[in-house]
C-alpha cells in the first residue's frame, strides 16, 4: 500500500514523501541513498506517516502537504486537528489582511 510520509531533518526542517515501502525509504533516506534534499540533513526521523488506498491517492495528498506552511505539518504531526484547523483560519486572515492593504496602497 502506498503512504506518504514526513521526516524531521536534523536542522529541524521537514521532508515529505510517499512511497509503496515505508520502511525501506526511511532507511534509504537514513543512509544518504535518496540524493536531495534530505541528503545533507541526516539524521532523519520519522515523524508521521498514512497509508492511502491508491498511489495516485497519496502523490495527490503528498503534493498538498508539501505546500502547507511549518504549523500545519506540526500540527497534523501532532494529530491536533482544533489546531489544524486553527492554523487554517489564521493564514486566511492574514492573507485577507495583505490582500486588503495591497489595495489600500494602490
Amino acid at each position: 500500500m502506498p503512504y506518504v510520509y514526513i521526516l524531521k531533518c536534523a536542522d529541524g526542517s521537514y521532508y515529505v514523501g510517499s512511497t509503496t515501502n515505508l520502511e525501506r525509504r526511511v532507511a534509504e533516506h537514513q543512509a544518504g541513498l535518496i540524493k536531495g534534499y534530505t541528503e545533507s540533513r541526516r539524521p532523519v526521523e520519522l515523524v508521521w506517516s498514512c497509508e492511502f488506498p491508491t498511489a495516485n491517492d497519496a502523490f495527490l495528498r503528498e503534493r498538498q502537504i508539501k505546500g502547507w506552511s511549518r504549523a500545519k505539518k506540526e500540527a497534523l504531526i501532532r494529530g491536533d486537528w482544533d489546531g489544524l484547523h486553527e492554523v487554517v483560519k489564521q493564514e486566511r486572515k492574514t492573507r485577507e489582511a495583505k490582500k486588503r492593504k495591497g489595495t489600500e496602497s494602490a
